[in-house]
């Protein structure tokens, strides 16, 4: 008897589970183990960001490895090895203590992450392109995938809190690696094989120059929140339980943001969504600066939670309605580069001001600034067609 093939449903999950491990846990996971890695190996905030810098440069590398990769081998195996080396580096976190290890390994994480990223997003292209009608809808699996990137920030938030920073690492390896397990079994029947090199076409970067520094300043703004938010909460004297709700909130906002923003970036074909995006994650950066109240704080990870993934969605929509089809890689392309040079740059910043200026509420103003310029760029950036 032929093996059956997992629903639309399942298969759906399982990318979005690949989605979980590369941001949600190799990612994102950092920020709730900062304050007692901070503590215990004596960092200044300077080191703390380069951490998260580090795991952003790993990342960049491998996104821009990926077309040379995807000419010589299945997106599926791609995306599985990425998250399968995620996953051992994560788990080997726990096992070092020295500056420079741990710097290697989030290096080692991000390169994994950019494979298990861009692979799945790839399959769920090809899983969305392939639904016929009467079943499920092609947003529904893009929107899903995106989505599973809070899978992974609630399951962090439930794994992380009662072990100490070691253990944690290591239930976080075998998290990630149960959620490839699940990956590999529900997306057996989904395959997306190498393709010669597409023909470069030229983009011209200079007319959509608003919407790239505005996308800068996100990749710029948003990381530093995300890395040292928690941190935040627990020096401002937070209680533990508030402060895991906070991250299961945000969780849970980040799924349902690619839902949520659907019509917007299918409407508005300028810079008129990466304005708004940008300036709410400025009003939510800036909320826990002014009070770490409880209904400030979760009003911020619910805001914040809903917003971020769709700022990455904008550009793709921008890219979709403004540049023809043979253009679309390269435009994407010039987006990734922009994000992650940000994301590089975010954390040491943050920590830099962090430290020079006496704490972390400085360095998220900052960052909210950041975040509110990009979203007057933005606003500048009329549609090219």
């Amino acid at each position: 008897m032929a093996r059956s093939e997992p629903s639309t449903a399942l298969t759906t999950l399982a990318l979005a589970l690949a989605a979980a491990v590369s941001l949600g846990m190799a990612r994102f996971s950092y920020g709730l183990l900062l304050p007692a890695m901070k503590a215990d190996l004596g960092w200044s905030y300077l080191v703390a960001g380069a951490m998260n810098t580090v795991n952003a440069a790993g990342y960049l590398a491998g996104a821009l490895a990926m077309p040379a990769l995807l000419r010589r081998f299945d997106a599926r195996a791609v995306m599985l090895a990425g998250a399968l080396i995620a996953a051992a580096a994560l788990a080997a976190h726990g096992a070092v203590r020295s500056d420079g290890a741990l710097l290697a390994l989030r290096l080692i994480a991000g390169l994994g992450s950019a494979g298990s990223f861009v692979g799945g997003g790839l399959l769920a292209a090809r899983l969305a392109g392939r639904l016929g009608p009467g079943g499920l809808k092609p947003g529904f699996v893009l929107a899903g995938y995106y989505g599973g990137t809070g899978l992974g920030i609630v399951g962090s938030a439930l794994v992380v809190p009662p072990l100490d920073w070691p253990q944690a690492w290591w239930a976080l390896g075998a998290a990630c690696a149960a959620a490839t397990a699940f990956t590999a079994w529900g997306t057996r029947s989904l395959h997306a094989p190498p393709t010669p090199g597409a023909a470069r076409v030229p983009v011209r970067h200079r007319q959509m120059a608003w919407m790239l520094a505005g996308y800068t300043m996100f990749g710029l703004g948003y990381i530093g929140y995300m890395t040292f938010i928690v941190s935040l909460l627990r020096e401002q004297g937070l209680a533990p339980a508030w402060v895991t709700a906070f991250f299961v909130l945000l969780g849970l906002g980040c799924v349902a943001s690619s839902w949520l923003w659907a019509g917007v970036l299918q409407r508005w074909r300028g810079g008129q969504t990466l304005a708004l995006l940008n300036g709410l994650l400025a009003v939510a950066t800036l909320l826990p600066v002014l009070s770490t109240a409880p209904v400030p704080v979760f009003v911020s990870g619910l805001m914040f939670g809903g917003v971020f993934l769709s700022v990455v969605a904008s550009t793709t929509a921008f890219v979709r309605h403004n540049l023809p089809p043979a253009a679309w890689p390269a435009g994407i392309a010039a987006f990734t580069i922009v994000f992650a040079a940000g994301q590089v740059v975010g954390p040491v910043l943050v920590g830099l001001v962090a430290d020079a200026r006496g704490g972390l509420l400085g360095g998220l103003a900052l960052s909210a600034a950041i975040l509110g310029l990009g979203a007057v760029f933005g606003s500048r950036q009329r549609a090219l067609v």
